[in-house]
């Protein structure tokens, strides 16, 4: 609603403009000269603002993104892969093995980040565990983290029985859970149209930590916009500007919330593990394509 109301402000700018225009116009007709009539000289109209995002607060300020309009691999200034587990395995019970510098299963192109699952094992790599899927988790650790802000990954999502792609947060000090995870989304193939936004802490870990899901009905043939803003008071979870579950701050210390330190931003597909299920390999390759990451803050 706020986007209509500047609309309309300017539609009624524009209109004073025009008809300012005319009444000179008419003035000059007379003969009289235009300095007689009292009426100023018609001015350009006042250029509109750049549109808001919907959902974005007011006042906050883009202090970070990637528009992936660089062709390639990620761009290594602002994304790194995070391969820790390959050969050990990957937690949750999950599959893959995310591969690094790989543009099979990370590239920019068409303007979009496609990070892609697909169905082969990198017996070659050093570091492979046995796994038969290959994957890609991007991460900004290192590189770029914030503390409170509003948060927008436009996506769309991978479809498939056994995929569980990601956008999410983790603390910087690297201790899971006291620094904190917070779910800005996630999905699993199996149920596809069920999205859900978690935040995992110390106090509340175990099973789904504490989670709110949204049916979005087309999450696997159109892009949305999965947003988060995270506040003193709250962390609130949105799509497309409409807002869908919130985790109040109890204020009853750092084993409920540690969101009063940095988090860095991940992107990724998982396959299989305690919430992707069984695994159907005719769905390979899968692909979650990325239009933009935006993050934005209140001025300090």
């Amino acid at each position: 609603m706020a986007g209509l109301g500047r609309s309309a402000g300017m539609a009624q700018t524009r209109c004073a403009w025009v008809m300012l225009a005319a009444l000179a116009s008419l003035a000059g007709c007379g003969g009289g000269g235009g300095a007689a009539t009292g009426v100023a000289p018609a001015q350009p109209a006042p250029a509109a603002p750049a549109p808001t995002p919907a959902g974005v607060p007011a006042g906050y300020l883009l202090v970070w993104s990637d528009e992936f309009d660089r062709p390639g691999l990620p761009d290594p200034a602002k994304w790194a892969y995070d391969i820790e587990r390959n050969r050990l395995g990957w937690y949750n019970n999950e599959l893959q093995y995310y591969a690094a510098n790989r543009p099979e299963n990370a590239q920019v192109r068409d303007g979009r980040l496609h990070i892609t699952a697909r169905l082969e094992s990198l017996t070659s790599a050093p570091d492979w565990g046995g796994q038969r899927y290959t994957s890609a988790r991007l991460i900004t650790r290192g590189l770029a983290s914030w503390t409170r802000g509003f948060f927008e990954v436009r996506a769309r999502l991978p479809c498939g029985q056994g995929t569980w792609p990601a956008i999410w947060t983790l603390g910087t000090g690297g201790v899971w859970p006291a620094d904190g995870e917070i779910d800005i989304m996630e999905q699993v193939g199996s149920n596809p149209t069920r999205v859900f936004g978690t935040v995992h802490t110390t106090a509340f870990h175990a099973g789904a930590g504490v989670s709110g899901a949204t049916q979005v009905p087309d999450a696997c043939t159109a892009f949305h916009s999965y947003q988060m803003t995270w506040t003193d008071d709250a962390i609130e979870f949105s799509i497309d500007g409409r807002f869908h579950h919130r985790y109040a701050n109890p204020r009853t210390g750092r084993a409920a919330w540690p969101f009063d330190a940095p988090q860095y931003l991940l992107l990724n597909i998982a396959i299989g593990g305690v919430l992707g299920g069984a695994v159907d390999n005719r769905i390979f390759p899968v692909t979650m394509q990325v239009e933009h990451v935006r993050v934005y803050q209140l001025p300090r």
